[in-house]
C-alpha cells in the first residue's frame, strides 16, 4: 500500500507536507515529487505508471492557479486521485477549486477544500482503510480521539462557565 503525492511547483511543499504528516501518523508509505502538469507531463505520466505499478492506493495533487495537474493525474491512472486546490494567486484558491471540482464527466477528482492537504491524505487513509483491517481500526480510534477532545473541551468550557 502506498500513496503518491504530487505538486507542480516547489511553492506548494508546505501545504503538501500536511499530506505527508498525515500519511506518517498512519504509517502509510508514500512518495512525493515536483513534477508540473504542463512543463514536465512525462515526468508525471512517469511517477504514476510506476506508482500504480507498485501497488499505489491513490494520489494525491495539489495544483494552484490552471490547476490541471489532478486531471493529469487521472488521465494516466484508473486509482483514485484526490485534488487539492491550492492558494496560488490573487483569487486565493477560488480558480484552482474551481478547476478540480468541475473535471469532465468520466475523469473523476475528489475534490478537497483549498489547501486542503490534511483531508486530502485522511481520505487517502479511508480508501485504504475499505482495504486493511488494521489501518480501519486506527482509523476509527482516531476520529474517536477527535471526538473524546470535543467532549473535553466542552466539559472544560461548562466547568469554566461554572455549570
Amino acid at each position: 500500500m502506498k500513496v503518491g503525492i504530487i505538486m507542480g511547483s516547489k511553492s506548494d511543499l508546505d501545504i503538501m507536507k500536511k499530506a505527508s504528516a498525515v500519511l506518517d501518523e498512519f504509517n502509510i508509505p508514500y512518495e512525493m515529487v515536483i513534477a508540473s502538469a504542463h512543463r514536465t507531463p512525462e515526468a508525471v505520466r512517469s511517477f504514476v505508471t510506476r506508482l500504480e505499478a507498485e501497488s499505489a492506493i491513490a494520489f494525491i495533487a495539489g495544483a494552484g492557479a490552471a490547476a490541471h495537474l489532478p486531471g493529469v493525474v487521472a488521465s494516466f491512472t484508473t486509482l483514485p486521485v484526490i485534488g487539492i486546490p491550492l492558494n496560488a494567486t490573487a483569487l486565493k484558491g477560488v480558480d484552482s477549486l474551481l478547476a478540480i471540482v468541475q473535471m469532465p464527466s468520466g475523469m473523476p477528482v475528489a475534490t478537497m477544500a483549498v489547501d486542503g492537504a490534511k483531508n486530502a491524505a485522511l481520505f487517502a487513509v479511508q480508501i485504504g482503510a475499505a482495504f486493511n483491517k488494521e489501518l480501519k481500526e486506527r482509523y476509527e480510534q482516531y476520529r474517536k480521539d477527535m471526538a473524546d477532545k470535543v467532549l473535553a473541551d466542552n466539559e472544560a468550557l461548562q466547568s469554566e462557565l461554572g455549570k
